[in-house]
């Protein structure tokens, strides 16, 4: 599986446990850290655990395992990194304060109009 196909299905994983504003961002020609960054919103602490937890299980059935994981406790933000793509879950009020979608503005975001349920 390349990165693209992983990025579509992280995004897919977080849109079935109802994941908000769904974003993915190309940033591999721009930076080294990853080909793409992934982005979702929960609707309280227990939903943004809930979507990280969707997002590792259904990568793992694919057979990605997870290189990293950051703020699992916090439950605002966390991160999942799995080299070629990072996935970034936030509560809304950590999701407009860290603004990556600004910070990463020079990336290509990937229309999911017709991807995501």
């Amino acid at each position: 599986m390349n990165s693209y196909e992983q990025a579509l299905l992280t995004a897919k994983a977080l849109s079935s446990k109802k994941g908000l504003d769904i974003q993915i961002i190309e940033i591999g020609d721009i930076s080294v850290l990853a080909d793409y960054m992934v982005i979702a919103t929960g609707t309280s602490s227990t939903h943004v655990k809930a979507l990280a937890d969707e997002v590792e299980y259904r990568l793992d059935e694919a057979g990605i395992s997870v290189s990293h994981i950051e703020g699992y406790r916090s439950n605002t933000w966390i991160l999942l990194d799995y080299v070629d793509v990072i996935v970034n879950v936030f509560s809304d009020e950590a999701r407009e304060f860290y603004d990556l979608e600004r910070l990463w503005r020079d990336g290509k975001s990937i229309d999911l109009t017709n991807i995501l349920d």
